[in-house]
């Protein structure tokens, strides 16, 4: 019970703070909630499209089938959700098949990999969107607060109480620094999986490359990062 009470005292004062900026802050807080919502579920699908798995798979694969085992190093990489592994095997299965020659599979192997990048992709222009707007909402409910406050300055005429004034100012400046906090996070994440996606990118192509065209692989101690 006494674990419920600073959840049940806590809330009503959250409301009354997001109430203080009007219409703009609740958009603000429905967009914060959106964006952390977005935030966490980009990383378990970066989580689940392994992301961060180190490589070692797609490199023991890369090994096989360079020594000649190459229905080996298929076997390897089949099944697995690694977006590196999905590409390598892509990669295997146009090299092996007959029906295509050099350039029709790599057409088809970058065919699968923009695939692959765009679902690595999805939910960053949400993130950008959300790092876009937030201070835009935030400076709209400034701006309509501030003309409320001196809307009710002109109506006191001589009678106006500047401490009514500057509460209203302070009210009307929360939406704006709200506005700020949801879209510093969201650019922060948008960078950092940005960032993400583009390793990926350069793994997948230096796997690609390795199989199309009969590069060597690079030492094992340097291929850590690649699946």
């Amino acid at each position: 019970m006494s674990g419920q009470e600073p959840i049940t005292a806590t809330a009503p004062a959250l409301m009354s703070f997001i109430a203080m900026g009007g219409p703009a802050m609740w958009a603000i807080a429905v967009l914060s909630v959106l964006a952390l919502a977005l935030i966490l579920w980009k990383v378990m699908r970066l989580l689940s499209f392994g992301a961060w798995s180190g490589g070692r798979r797609t490199a023991e694969a890369l090994v096989l089938w360079h020594t000649g085992q190459r229905d080996s190093a298929m076997q390897l990489l089949a099944g697995r959700s690694s977006l590196r592994a999905q590409l390598a095997l892509a990669a295997m299965r146009a090299a092996q098949n007959p029906a295509l020659d050099r350039e029709a599979a790599e057409a088809e192997t970058a065919r699968v990999a923009r695939k692959l990048l765009a679902q690595a992709r999805a939910g960053l222009r949400g993130l950008e969107l959300a790092s876009t707007i937030g201070p835009l909402l935030g400076l709209l409910g400034t701006v309509t607060g501030m003309i409320a406050a001196f809307q009710a300055l002109q109506e006191a005429g001589s009678r106006a109480d500047p401490a009514t004034l500057a509460g209203g100012i302070w009210e009307a400046l929360l939406t704006t620094a709200a506005g700020m906090a949801v879209a510093i996070p969201a650019q922060v994440a948008l960078t950092w999986f940005d960032s993400v996606v583009d390793a990926l990118r350069h793994d997948m192509e230096d796997a690609a490359t390795q199989i199309l065209h009969g590069a060597p692989p690079a030492a094992p101690k340097l291929r850590q990062a690649a699946e």
